[in-house]
Order: structure tokens, then sequence, then C-alpha cells
């Protein structure tokens, strides 16, 4: 049997075994319309309901306990076990490696390898039972991918040319392309509770973007700031509302997705940047990266703010002591420990979900949008660990 057949047949078989899993968590009341073929909304007051703690999908069963690291400016993914905060793992990949994806059936960990400014873009592919990397994928710039709600897709992000790459999930080779032209810097995205639509930010125009999901067209643009920067995007767990961090506005913009309408801002702190809830769903943990500049320096302003998700207001903060610059990351999964790139600081921080206190892990040079694995959840939407 050839490596590429035994591959399709593993995912098929962790298919089968998501649906089995989907299924047996269905017994709430589920929401009745959705994206054709998205598994069922089994909680339509709590979407992040299926990725509780410790909430696993038999899918993920043997795969190493790891946070996978990508560091943008030495090409490389540092690997940490974070049962003692310790690296043990380090491998070269393509140039300016951006995220760590988990596909949508949670068997490979992609590495978005942009090749910023260059055109051999690449994807990297990771065994989670293993740890380790397999043959990298030419792919145009691919600075960040997501999935369709149907699993049937991957969504590449090709930042520099505005445009939206549909391809196989699998083999990532090109089946259609969407064009977003006024929407540049296009990056971070989160789907509506119903996956019939998505919600992109563009950094460099200060605003969002709303694609149709079932048609594949762009519903239209919304203006946030004239001199904002927007970053990453969550939607509420009731998938009312869409939080969206600024950077430049250090701060999270609430969007109404339905009206496509903003209706609220919560300061947070200096350049804020990644989005992660709760494992419970009930808080948002919002990095702040101390500067809002692209460009930053060591030991900036950095933070995280806690936002509650019932009542829109901040429950707490917790600052890097002495300095840092938190980026992207994700919650482990028992939720007791939030994990972020120190992008300015070459660091990770691994910050206890009861106090506020960090650890500081030494990786390489600028790193980014670490994911933490296995997560919990039924499937992943994409970018470090949108899980549902």
């Amino acid at each position: 049997m050839s490596h590429k057949r035994s591959l399709h047949l593993v995912s098929a078989l962790a298919i089968v075994l998501s649906s089995l899993f989907i299924a047996e968590a269905s017994d709430a009341e589920p929401l009745t319309s959705v994206f054709p073929g998205m598994p069922t909304v089994t909680d339509d007051k709590n979407l992040y309901g299926d990725a509780g703690a410790n909430h696993f999908n038999p899918a993920v069963q043997g795969a190493l306990s790891r946070v996978y690291v990508p560091d943008l400016r030495s090409n490389n993914v540092y690997v940490i076990d974070p049962t003692n905060f310790t690296v043990v793992d380090k491998f070269p990949v393509g140039r300016s490696p951006q995220h760590v994806v988990p596909s949508w059936d949670l068997q490979t960990l992609w590495v978005a390898n942009n090749a910023e400014g260059r055109t051999d873009g690449s994807l990297t592919p990771i065994d989670p039972k293993t740890g380790k990397p397999g043959q990298a994928v030419m792919v145009d710039d691919p600075y960040n991918m997501y999935f369709t709600p149907d699993g049937q897709e991957a969504i590449v992000v090709a930042e520099a040319h505005a445009r939206l790459d549909f391809r196989d999930p699998h083999t990532m080779a090109l089946k259609s392309s969407l064009d977003v032209p006024k929407c540049k810097g296009i990056n971070h995205a989160d789907f509506s509770i119903d996956g019939k639509y998505v919600i992109f930010t563009c950094e460099f125009d200060g605003g969002l973007a709303k694609i149709d999901m079932v048609n594949r067209k762009v519903l239209g643009y919304l203006q946030l700031e004239k001199k904002g920067m927007p970053q990453d995007i969550r939607v509420s767990p009731d998938g009312k509302v869409f939080y969206v961090a600024d950077m430049k506005a250090g701060g999270v913009h609430l969007i109404d997705g339905n009206s496509f309408a903003k209706i609220g801002f919560i300061a947070t702190g200096v350049g804020a940047h990644g989005l992660y809830p709760s494992r419970d769903g009930s808080k948002l943990y919002v990095a702040n990266r101390g500067t809002d500049q692209i460009h930053g320096k060591p030991l900036g302003k950095g933070s995280v703010s806690i936002i509650d998700f019932g009542s829109r207001s901040i429950v707490g903060n917790w600052p890097i002591p002495g300095g840092g610059s938190p980026d992207m990351g994700n919650v482990s999964a028992d939720g007791k420990y939030l994990w972020l790139s120190g992008r300015y600081d070459d660091v990770v921080y691994a910050i206890d979900t009861d106090t506020g206190s960090v650890k500081v892990i030494h990786v390489g040079m600028e790193p980014h949008g670490l994911t933490v694995w296995p997560q919990p959840g039924r499937y992943s939407l994409g970018h470090t660990g949108n899980m549902r």
C-alpha cells in the first residue's frame, strides 16, 4: 500500500470517528439550519461547548501532547512538551512560517509558510502522532488557513493578493479562488454559528469583509477605523457578536454579524492582537502585544485582558512581568494554561489561567501563530485551532 493511500485511509477513518463523536454529542436541541454538510450545532447558547476541557474527539487518540511554535524569522518550528515546559525538538520548515493550523479532520497540523515578499510559499504537514514534519506542498502565499464548515475544502488566505484560495484539504490542489479586492491585508477570520458566512479582518484597510459561504461571494465591507489595524476575530458563544482585536485602537470592536454593524468597543491594552475563548466558553482572553507597530521592540507593555462574554466587560488583566509581546496561540486542553508566542522577545509564555502567573520558554526568532495539540473539539475551522 502506498504512503499516500495510507494517509487517505487514515483520514477517512478519522472522519468516521468524528461523525460518531458528533452524533454522540448531539443530545441537546440542535440549530436546525446550517451550512450544508456542516456538523450540527449541539448548543446554540455555547458553540464552544463541544471544545470544553478535555472533551477530545476519538480522532486525536495517539497524538503527542505538544506545543508547536513557528518562528517567522528563523524559518523553523520549535516543539515544546507542555508537561514540563521544555523544548524537546526543532525542525526547519519553509520561509516565513506564520501559523500552525490543525486540519478539519484533526489528523494533520499544517505550517503556513507564506515566504513574505517571495513566490515560494508552502505548507508543511506535521504528523501529530509523531511530532515530525512531512514533505512540504508548494502553495502561493499561505499566510493563514481555514476550512469550510463541512471540511471539504481548505481556505488558504493569500494575504498579499487579497484573495482566498479554496483547495483540496489533503493534497492542497487548487479548486477555485475568490478575490476580496477591498480587503488589503486579509488574514484572520471566524464563522457564523450556522457556518453560512465568514468575516475576515482587513489589516491594512482598517475594516472587515463578510463572505457568503454558500454562494461564495463577497457580501460587503465594514470600515472600523480609518487608522485601525484589525487582527484576530472570534464569535461569541451564542453566535450573535463578533469580537475583533484592533492593534492600533488598543481594544476590541463588537460587531453584530447578521446586520454587519459595529455595536460597541472594549478598550483592553496596547496592541490588542490575539483572541482565545476559555474552555468553558465564559471568557475571552485578549493578547495585547505591547506595541501598535508591525515591527515592535522587546519588553513592551504586553498584557492579557480577560473579557466576560456575558457582560461584555473586562474582568481581569495580566501584565507580562518585566514587559513582553504576547501575540498568538491557544488555550491548553484542560483550560489551565494560555499559551502565547512572545513575538518580539523570542519566547513563549505559558500563563496560568487561575493566577495569571507566567512561565517563559525561549524559542527561535519572532515566534508567531503557535498551536497547542491535541485540543478538545469535534473539528477544526483552522487558524491555530478554532475548534467546535
